[in-house]
């Protein structure tokens, strides 16, 4: 080989690496509208928030004890008041420790699995959370334990009030525009895995995060979007000043009126008792909306004038056997 061939090949060779680098192309990563997708994977698969309230009663809890029935009660209430009395075979296992304990123990295998804490609101969170992983044949205790028993009941009996009856208003609020869904960043692209790891998030927040009072929401009407979950009706009755009405199983949908809420604000949402908002509170800071339920719902706003859901001493405090 001459020089001048030497010379040629010599330029040409550093070329073909060039060429054949930039040939070569990396895939972009995968990016998905998780949000979307996250509710999408919801509604094809149960629509969790047209299932809610899902509650079991106490006669119905006390009838599977006696009968054998192939249940399995959880009591979420602290350590100190589950040994002081709780219900016949129940496990004490931490809010927060729920899911983790269904997984392990294989509860999906069982007939029945009902959630119990003191009022049934945490329960209700609880219980959505589980419901929206497919765990179908979870229930909470309706009225928590202070539908089992006179001793247990003390959390219902103290707060049920008329403080704010005076303030319920009429007057209707519209709903805004269809907006943006929240953005979210498991970095996962299925429905199932974002689904997953938003759950083990909201457990791992505790319903703490999840729960306000009316008396925090009545010093600051304007710093919230309230939501009202009653059917229009008893909307009509008399609600929250400022309230907007969303009914029961057929709102917070992508069909329905799920994108008038509002990613940039605290979504304060009541029912009549706390129960079925801390159902839908779950649901909607699985999807990443900033949701309160307010404790107690109407029954500790305006308990005498309730058109429906009140709690009533004399016909929900059960005397079903406390195991201490």
């Amino acid at each position: 080989m001459n020089l001048r061939k030497l010379y040629y090949l010599m330029l040409i060779i550093p070329l073909m690496f060039f060429y054949a680098g930039c040939s070569e192309t990396t895939d972009p990563p995968v990016t998905v509208n998780e949000s979307e997708v996250l509710v999408k994977y919801l509604e094809a698969n149960g629509n969790p928030v047209a299932t809610y309230p899902k509650m079991i009663k106490a006669d119905a809890v006390n009838s599977n004890i006696l009968s054998g029935a192939d249940q399995v009660v959880i009591d979420i209430r602290s350590a100190d008041d589950y040994a002081k009395g709780h219900i016949k075979g129940a496990v004490n296992v931490d809010h927060k420790q729920v899911l983790a304990y269904y997984e392990a123990n294989n509860l999906k295998d069982k007939a029945t699995v009902v959630i119990a804490c003191y009022t049934g609101q945490t329960a209700g969170w609880v219980n959505s959370l589980l419901n929206m992983m497919g765990y179908t044949n979870a229930s909470d205790l309706k009225w928590g334990m202070c539908s089992w028993n006179d001793e247990t009941a003390n959390a219902w009996k103290s707060n049920t009030n008329n403080s704010r009856a005076a303030q319920f208003k009429t007057t209707a609020t519209a709903k805004p525009a269809k907006g943006k869904l929240p953005k979210l960043t498991t970095n996962k692209t299925s429905g199932k895995d974002i689904l997953r790891t938003r759950v083990e998030a909201i457990f791992a927040e505790g319903f703490g995060a999840a729960k306000i009072s009316s008396d925090a929401i009545y010093s600051n009407l304007s710093g919230y979007f309230i939501a009202n979950y009653w059917k229009e009706a008893d909307y009509n009755w008399g609600h929250i000043e400022g309230a907007m009405q969303f009914s029961p199983k057929t709102a917070f949908t992508l069909s329905e009126d799920l994108k008038t809420l509002p990613t940039d604000k605290e979504v304060a949402v009541y029912c009549y008792t706390g129960q079925t908002s801390a159902h839908v509170t779950a649901y909607l800071r699985v999807l990443g909306y900033k949701a309160k339920s307010i404790v107690y719902g109407v029954n500790g706003m305006s308990y005498d004038n309730i058109p429906a859901a009140k709690f009533n001493p004399a016909t929900e405090i059960h005397d079903y056997e406390l195991v201490k």
